[in-house]
């Protein structure tokens, strides 16, 4: 952990659904705060303990340890009722949270009607649809970037602010979507949320301020990545990403942060890619090969239930990925999915014309022609989900582990080899 009292950052290398939950529950236990900085209920954190599984896609993953205060930060766009669903799932799973939740005051509110428009956007996209979650995100970014969108504060002046903003919002939205189907009573919504503002009230907080004062007083925080580097608005395959920041960036303009606070940045890579819905995806398998990592690897979205597209792991990929975050240790997750699979693959180098590209390329136009180069390392076959050090592992899955190491030029220094919380080794550098 953070000696010097700054913040531990775990972020999603590749295309999202690396395995990040899993290394959060790991690390949570040995700081106070958690923070969320970017993304919304989109974001899927699956974590298993004891063979109980929990999933979490506003909530931090910290919220499993009681000794863990969990932050929603501005950056995030909070859809109420899926808040609430989230806090009434934690009551029947028995996890206590009064006192642990902060949302911030600042964080946009994501309403129904943003997660209509975000239907009606793909629909009206056709064959060039980006395939998102239909949570809402995008349409609720967009308001906010259009100066139009409605905060948590505003609820706290409620029809001086809160009404005026949510019926021009509505206004605006009727204008563009009303004619396609949108639907919204404006008079109902605005009493549910009349209702919210007064349950939200005890959670709502300056985070800012609160992160400061953390700061000082000495507490240990750690900030919770949400999607990946690869969804990301500025550095993704774009259009095919999410319209936040989802890479290091992200978190000193979620959270309030200030860069030179930021401290221990690990990157959580799967052991192979994989991806959800449209967009360019260089070692994508195809055909018996890609079901069977799938299923092995139960590659199926927390938030949609999609099935993911699997493939190689993409050393080309992961070293963009490290040059935008500067990780100072990488997580490799899902190892134990390779178990049994034979040859494996990792991709070395994108060529286009003969040539190799440098970088990850930003036209996806280019990237579509570009031919992958690989390296084939042999698999192994024994079972590796009871190792808890590095020696424990077969000589393959060792050997594996050193590629990756030096084709991205980042120690690895977690290895998950199983689905519980406890199935992971630690490597001392």
């Amino acid at each position: 952990m953070e000696s010097n009292n700054k913040a531990l950052i775990i972020l999603g290398a590749q295309w999202g659904d690396e395995g990040k939950g899993k290394i959060v529950d790991l690390l949570a236990k040995n700081v106070d705060i958690v923070g969320r900085c970017a993304g919304g209920s989109n974001a899927g954190h699956t974590i298993w303990v004891d063979g109980k599984k929990f999933a979490f896609h506003l909530l931090p993953s910290g919220i499993l340890y009681d000794s863990v205060t969990c932050l929603i930060g501005n950056g995030v766009v909070l859809h109420v009722p899926s808040f609430l669903q989230e806090l009434e799932a934690l009551d029947k799973q028995g996890v206590a949270y009064k006192g642990r939740i902060k949302i911030s005051d600042r964080a946009h509110l994501l309403f129904d009607f943003h997660q209509e428009v975000d239907g009606l956007a793909e629909v009206e996209r056709g064959g060039s649809a980006i395939g998102t979650t239909r949570k809402g995100i995008g349409p609720c970014y967009s308001t906010k970037m259009a100066r139009t969108g409605v905060r948590v504060c505003d609820l706290y002046h409620f029809d001086q602010k809160f009404v005026p903003t949510f019926n021009a919002l509505v206004a605006e939205l009727m204008k563009r979507w009303g004619a396609v189907g949108l639907k919204v009573d404006a008079e109902k919504e605005i009493a549910r949320y009349r209702q919210y503002a007064e349950f939200l009230k005890e959670y709502v907080v300056d985070t800012v301020e609160y992160v400061q004062d953390a700061f000082t007083s000495g507490k240990r925080i750690m900030i919770e990545g949400a999607n990946a580097t690869m969804l990301d608005i500025d550095f993704g395959t774009y259009p095919y990403v999410t319209s936040s920041n989802p890479s290091i960036g992200g978190c000193a303009t979620g959270l309030g942060i200030p860069p030179n606070r930021f401290g221990t940045q690990i990157g959580v890579v799967k052991a192979y890619t994989t991806r959800v819905g449209a967009g360019p995806f260089p070692t994508e398998l195809v055909g018996p090969q890609e079901e069977e990592l799938r299923q092995k690897g139960h590659e199926f979205g927390t938030t949609t239930g999609r099935a993911r597209r699997c493939g190689w792991l993409d050393a080309v990929q992961l070293r963009y990925s490290m040059f935008i975050n500067g990780f100072t240790d990488v997580a490799l997750t899902k190892l134990d999915v390779l178990t049994g699979f034979g040859d494996l693959k990792i991709a070395t180098a994108y060529k286009h014309n003969g040539k190799s590209l440098k970088s990850f390329p930003a036209s996806l136009e280019l990237l579509t022609e570009c031919e992958v180069e690989y390296l084939t390392l042999p698999g192994w076959t024994e079972d590796i989900s009871k190792a808890r050090k590095f020696e424990d592992l077969p000589e393959a899955a060792r050997a594996y582990v050193l590629t990756v190491e030096k084709l991205i030029g980042v120690p690895v220094t977690y290895i998950g080899v199983g689905v519980d919380r406890e199935d992971i080794i630690v490597r001392n550098h």
